[in-house]
């Protein structure tokens, strides 16, 4: 049965079409997996599946995952993690006997969109959370830095959803054509923009979403840690996991600026 499988131009340029083609033909792709973002199990012949592939110096690791948490793409990693990655898979040790490593996701976000209501209002939000513990460049450590980085970058520790947090200058959203393009932050040294998430392709939102947007002319963006907020299929599910992770402290926001039309 042809598996549920999508497989970006990104990646058919690496794999080649011919591999390509297999996998959507389901000769060479998993019935069942684990997903590579959210570690539970998926089906590609009941849902649709991404294929993602991590590239490290000289070799290539081909994992796949829930369309829904992660596009199809090509995530370039260390040789050590993606080593760490092969060992992982097949339940080899890490030497030495230390504890395996687990899948490398270097800077992949999980972007959700949706509406919270905030002081009887509406807001346009998007919920970023990592696909695993992020840490300050240049480390190797093992803790989570992601919101200490955000909030040295101006956002803002949020304790409850009970007021708009303040506007972080220099940081916006882009949306074009009616689609979520990026979340821009400040160039170095003055310099233009430049994407701190970008859309692998522009994600739709809904028409609800884009008025909200273009009433307020801004965008809620919150981040949680790696867990702290999950896949939620409706909005009041997603604005009960954004209070757990406000009254837990995991949650920093601020309001970004709305670029594009």
């Amino acid at each position: 049965m042809p598996r549920m499988l999508d497989v970006s131009d990104e990646v058919r340029a690496e794999i080649g079409d011919e591999e390509a083609d297999r996998l959507l033909a389901g000769d060479n792709a998993p019935g069942s997996y684990d997903c590579t973002s959210c570690r539970t199990p998926g089906d590609s012949e009941q849902e649709r599946t991404s294929t993602v592939l991590f590239i490290g110096d000289e070799t290539a690791v081909l994992a796949f995952a829930h369309a829904g948490c992660l596009p199809s793409q090509v995530v370039q990693v260390t040789e050590e993690q993606l080593q760490g990655a092969v060992r992982s898979i097949s339940g080899e040790s890490a030497p030495g006997g230390g504890p395996q490593k687990s899948l490398p996701q270097q800077a992949v976000l999980g972007v959700t969109s949706g509406l919270v209501l905030i002081a009887g209002e509406l807001h346009p939000a998007l919920v970023v959370e990592p696909t695993s513990p992020i840490v300050r460049p240049g480390t190797e450590g093992v803790g989570d830095d992601f919101l200490p980085l955000l909030i040295e970058q101006g956002f803002m520790p949020v304790t409850e959803l009970a007021a708009v947090p303040p506007v972080l200058h220099g940081w916006s959203v882009l949306l074009a054509v009616g689609r979520l393009h990026a979340v821009l932050q400040p160039g170095g040294n003055g310099g233009q923009p430049m994407a701190w998430w970008q859309a692998h392709q522009p994600l739709q939102v809904t028409d609800g979403w884009r008025a909200a947007a273009n009433k307020h002319q801004q965008v809620l963006m919150f981040a949680a840690p790696v867990g702290s907020i999950g896949r939620q299929p409706r909005e009041d599910l997603l604005r009960g996991a954004l209070d757990k992770a406000a009254a837990n402290g995991k949650l920093v926001a601020a309001a970004l600026p709305l670029a594009g039309v």
